[in-house]
């Protein structure tokens, strides 16, 4: 050949029935886990009204100190909330399991024998079968059907740093590195996808391939899931935040009246 490049000349039939249906079927599967996905998320379950009352005690409490050192509240009201939002923190009157019975340590909840955090694992599991066994199955397919076909070529050049990219299943280390094979084709169309997915589905939709390489345990650090909070301990913190927020307490209704007579000049100073 004296080095010149060799010209390749695909057949319209690979078009037709290769590169199209690649191209087709990972839309359609990308769709199609999208739905399946939604109909394996479980409607949330409702809190029980001792776990909100334990909540939003200490969302109450967090808001009263917060706001201490320039309180709308009058200074008999706010010693009488906080005083009383105090005993009932040392008491663990808003715990939803109760106070503490004699002197037993209290123990944070173990995640293995909560129902949600049970219901919830589950459902982590099914979705990531859902994003991985999809692409398993299309990259079985393509291995099977279409292994070795050079599909298109790319209208831009490129470094031989892409020849193993987008050569993937032929060993020809002297064919053009624009050309494509289909199993390079699929894992453009794995990543490539993404927009289409987000215009015909929205912006958090299921069908994004990336998130499979995100979700294997293989692409990075494993995440412990989050402990769930010892409200005994928080509400006993939470006493202490007050007692130091009734310390700095100052009223901003203090002296209102003179403040506003000498904005407007009605008062000298």
């Amino acid at each position: 050949m004296g080095g010149s490049q060799v010209s390749l000349y695909l057949d319209p039939q690979i078009r037709d029935w290769v590169l199209f249906p690649i191209t087709l079927v990972m839309i359609l599967v990308g769709i199609l886990r999208h739905y399946v996905v939604l109909l394996l998320q479980s409607p949330p379950k409702k809190m029980p009204r001792p776990a909100i009352r334990e909540q939003r005690a200490l969302l109450r409490s967090q808001i009263l100190r917060e706001t201490s050192t320039n309180s709308p509240v009058p200074p008999e009201y706010y010693k009488s909330i906080s005083q009383e939002l105090s005993k009932a923190f040392e008491a663990g009157t808003y715990l939803k399991d109760g106070p503490p019975k004699g002197d037993t340590p209290s123990r944070p909840p173990n995640p293995l024998t909560d129902p949600n955090a049970m219901d919830g694992m589950m459902s982590g599991m099914k979705t990531q079968a859902v994003m991985m066994v999809p692409q398993m199955v299309l990259m079985g397919w393509i291995n099977f059907f279409f292994q070795g076909f050079v599909l298109i070529k790319l209208p831009f050049p490129l470094t031989l740093g892409f020849k193993s990219m987008l050569q993937r299943g032929i060993e020809t280390p002297d064919m053009d590195v624009r050309w494509v094979s289909s199993l390079s084709w699929y894992f453009l169309n794995f990543f490539g996808l993404n927009g289409l997915y987000r215009l015909i589905l929205g912006n958090d939709n299921s069908a994004d391939g990336s998130r499979d390489m995100m979700m294997s345990p293989y692409s990075g650090p494993a995440q412990t899931p989050a402990q769930p909070q010892d409200y005994n301990k928080l509400f006993k913190a939470e006493r202490d935040n007050l007692e130091l927020a009734e310390a700095l307490y100052n009223w901003n209704g203090k002296d209102v009246e003179l403040r506003i007579l000498r904005r407007y000049g009605k008062l000298s100073t």
